[in-house]
């Protein structure tokens, strides 16, 4: 399993480094890690998916082998006995369950950091899984076990410690690292879509999985009442299990000519450069990584005022508009009257978002972890003197 015996600073754990928003900010976080001469591991239930060769050359990949979560736990006491970091960052429930479990079994002192980029009384209520239902349970039993709770935003905190009782003191809110040097040099490539040339209409782009939670449906009926105003056209980019009714969705519209669904595209940059607004319409988020991308690269941008991220992101609307969530006309109205708001404009909160300055707070949250424990240590020498 693994090459290298010699000893990591720090591990970071996944079930693998698909195209989601916290394999992207995970994988941001482990090169900017590796930039700081950190020796990073990266642990992987499956070493597969796009984020996978993102990641910088220096960091090392340890792949568990397997997609059954119930299969890492045996080869992740292993890999903490063997390689021993001193601090293991995980993301998405499972993989923060199994780390926890995994230290417990393995007898080390490695600290643990558990990180949450969902609301989680959301994403249980809608998940198909059988076993999604005894996540609150196991979550609130084992996530107190961990150093700290990481949280991307100061709602999905909130929940953790009013309706899961998780403790106060363990939480931490840490934004994503979202805006990098690369981002900014992807979104200069040139958009090969034929609606993004000069003297096409004015595109609004849409991004995230085609799911429940991102509800694209008010999104093309918001579209819908647009083209009543004037002439434009919808990108959505992403893929899932909603496509087939999107499509009939778009078809029954009568907008086939006007909404174009390419699937997912590794640089969704450069079409969000491009685009004359950008719109989330999600029921639910954690912090939505692409409305501050959207910011960062100062696109108008619209967003559904769901839980939780958007009205924080957007400081209430200062940076952009909010609208009532599941409500087509609130969000077509907002639209036609972005297309007219200043670029530019939310560039500068987006910086708070920046790969520097977050990875920093990563850095300074594991010293202090490292120092309370140091002093734990001295303190309990002392009382045995």
């Amino acid at each position: 399993m693994l090459q290298n015996p010699v000893r990591s600073d720090v591990a970071f754990f996944l079930p693998n480094l698909g195209g989601g928003g916290a394999e992207r900010v995970l994988t941001n976080l482990a090169n900017a890690f590796v930039e700081q001469e950190v020796d990073v591991d990266f642990v992987l239930g499956k070493a597969e998916g796009p984020n996978l060769t993102k990641l910088d050359s220096r960091v090392c990949v340890v792949d568990l082998g397997t997609k059954n979560v119930y299969g890492w736990v045996i080869p992740m006491r292993r890999y903490l006995r063997q390689r021993q970091p001193s601090a293991v960052f995980s993301g998405l429930h499972h993989a923060n369950l199994v780390a926890l479990w995994a230290n417990i079994l393995s007898g080390n002192k490695t600290k643990i950091i558990v990180s949450v980029h969902g609301m989680m009384s959301k994403e249980i209520k809608n998940s198909k899984k059988k076993l999604a239902k005894v996540i609150p349970f196991l979550v609130k039993t084992f996530y107190p076990r961990a150093d700290k709770i990481v949280c991307v935003s100061s709602g999905i905190a909130e929940e953790l410690a009013n309706r899961y009782h998780l403790p106060k003191s363990k939480i931490q809110v840490i934004y994503n690292p979202i805006v990098t040097e690369e981002m900014f040099e992807m979104a200069e490539e040139p958009v090969d879509h034929p609606w993004f040339q000069l003297g096409q209409p004015p595109v609004i782009l849409g991004v995230g999985r085609l799911t429940p939670a991102k509800n694209f449906e008010t999104l093309i009926k918001a579209f819908s009442l647009v083209r009543r105003k004037l002439e434009a056209k919808l990108v959505i980019l992403g893929e899932g299990r909603e496509r087939e009714k999107l499509e009939h969705l778009v078809e029954e519209l009568g907008l086939k000519n006007d909404v174009s669904m390419p699937g997912f595209v590794d640089n969704p940059y450069k079409y969000m450069k491009n685009s004359s607004v950008f719109v989330l319409s999600s029921r639910w988020e954690g912090l939505p990584t692409v409305l501050i991308e959207a910011l960062a690269l100062g696109v108008p941008v619209v967003s559904t005022d769901c839980p939780s991220g958007p009205a924080e992101i957007l400081e209430n609307g200062k940076w952009g508009r909010l609208v009532p969530v599941g409500d087509p006309k609130a969000l077509a109205e907002a639209i036609v009257e972005a297309m007219n708001d200043e670029r530019g404009k939310g560039v500068e909160r987006a910086m708070d978002f920046s790969l520097d300055k977050i990875a920093g707070q990563y850095l300074a949250l594991i010293q202090e972890i490292k120092s309370k424990n140091a002093a734990c240590d001295i303190g309990f020498q002392s009382s045995l003197e």
